[in-house]
């Protein structure tokens, strides 16, 4: 065959075997980006948020369904075929729905910072991956709950912090069971899913032990009973002086006004 023609006619096979060996590599890359577990707390944050979504979308057609039925039945009402009892619970059903459609709507926007947050952080390949990243902290709350088992002193300071049977020791138990269960669950071949499990796991095993911690030093006389209530109150007296200098803000503004106001048969002192 003339060399000529067979060019003329292969010409397209060296560009297209190089675009492919492209691709294959961009998709070798993805793929290792992937299974090495570098993206899977994006992916983890991305799983999250859509689950957000598909709820607040239900929660927006309740809300929906919940407008109509009190509207109905009010409509009924007054026609006398339904009672005021119907009427008062359909508006509390109301009320409801709404509070779920608010808060829904507040995790989607929590969980889109979260996924921001994630790809913002994604780890080097010579960093720790999330995976790894999560063991340090669950075996940084465990190394922590440990001292008060295996040291006498603290056994003696804080006795709560081992006594089973008060809530916050029964709950920081629980929630390390439950962290255990989903770390093991990551062991292998880690989903999404899986892994936003276990990130949630740990989180609830770090608040457990803060309030496990927190009861054991107020068993002791160290901390406030309830310091959760001491914010509140802070943050209510914080809001009413804001409130008391706004009011007399406006108070002087008005008086002012008032005392420079134009009075009637009075001169005008402009030229």
């Amino acid at each position: 065959m003339d060399p000529l023609l067979f060019a003329a006619e292969w010409w397209w096979i060296a560009p297209t075997a190089v675009a492919a060996g492209t691709a294959g590599a961009i998709g070798l890359r993805r793929r290792s980006s992937t299974m090495s577990g570098r993206r899977l707390e994006v992916d983890a944050a991305r799983h999250d948020l859509r689950t957000a979504q598909r709820i607040a979308s239900e929660r927006r057609i309740a809300l929906k369904i919940a407008r109509a039925d009190l509207a109905r039945v009010t409509a009924e009402r007054a026609a006398q075929r339904a009672t005021a009892e119907q009427v008062a619970g359909a508006r509390r059903m109301l009320k409801e729905r709404e509070r779920d459609a608010k808060a829904a709507s507040a995790d989607v926007r929590a969980r889109q910072v979260r996924l921001n947050a994630a790809r913002a952080a994604i780890p080097g390949s010579s960093e720790p991956g999330p995976v790894e990243r999560l063991h340090a902290t669950h075996d940084a709350v465990t190394v922590r709950w440990m001292r008060y088992e295996t040291d006498p002193a603290l056994q003696i300071a804080y006795p709560a912090m081992t006594d089973v049977k008060l809530p916050a020791t029964a709950a920081y138990l629980r929630a390390a069971g439950h962290a255990a269960e989903m770390r093991r669950a990551v062991s292998g071949k880690t989903t999404p899913a899986d892994f936003a499990a276990y990130r949630d796991a740990v989180a609830e095993l770090e608040r457990a032990f803060e309030a496990a911690e927190h009861a054991a030093r107020v068993q002791a006389g160290e901390a406030p009973p309830n310091a959760a209530w001491q914010d509140a109150a802070q943050d209510m007296l914080s809001r009413s002086a804001e409130a008391i200098d706004r009011a007399a803000g406006a108070a002087a503004s008005a008086i002012a006004a008032w005392t420079n106001r134009k009075k009637p048969g009075k001169p005008d002192d402009r030229p």
